[in-house]
């Protein structure tokens, strides 16, 4: 959801992956990642991930690619990080139709939120997923709205301007649906 290499003086390689993931070449993003580091690992599981969301494709090399990240993670924060990938990916399984994985996607989304220090760094993002699947799959409107402004409130005080177009979205979108 977020991303680096946006402004000048950012790392060559973070404006390279920046710049292809905004064209939608997500594996070739991946493939400038160096190997055997947890960040750039879990960095690699975002690009994948996301694609399965966006194209439906590329389930087992994102997996492959989640399980790398989940084994070279030694910190709350690296574990945590990676359990909410997994949640993700399980999310975009079940809502995609591949296979129901929406147990998967919430067990390992409380995973994280048992790792992610509340106001860590990952908090927004997991907040938004957490109301990514209150409002696909278990359909209530309640907990999604409360889990966004968590991640509205979040991307706000850290400031992550594309998480926060998301939550406006989803935010404004369920107050239209409820005719608030």
């Amino acid at each position: 959801m977020s991303g680096n290499g946006t402004t000048a003086g950012d790392d060559p390689l973070q404006t390279a992956v920046w710049r292809l993931r905004s064209r939608a070449c997500w594996a070739d993003a991946a493939a400038l990642l160096p190997v055997g580091t947890a960040a750039a690992a879990l960095q690699r599981t975002v690009l994948l991930v996301e694609r399965c969301l966006y194209t439906e494709a590329g389930w087992e090399e994102a997996e492959d690619a989640l399980r790398t990240a989940e084994a070279l993670a030694h910190s709350d924060e690296e574990r945590g990080a990676a359990a909410c990938e997994r949640g993700y990916l399980a999310y975009s399984a079940t809502l995609h139709g591949v296979r129901d994985r929406a147990d998967e996607a919430r067990s390992a989304l409380g995973r994280a939120a048992a790792l992610i220090e509340p106001g860590g760094a990952g908090r927004a993002l997991l907040d938004f997923r957490r109301g990514l699947i209150a409002e696909n799959l278990t359909r209530s409107a309640q907990a999604a709205r409360a889990a966004y402004r968590r991640a509205h409130a979040g991307a706000t005080a850290r400031p992550d301007p594309l998480l926060l177009s998301f939550t406006w979205r989803h935010l404004a979108g369920l107050a239209l649906r409820e005719g608030e």
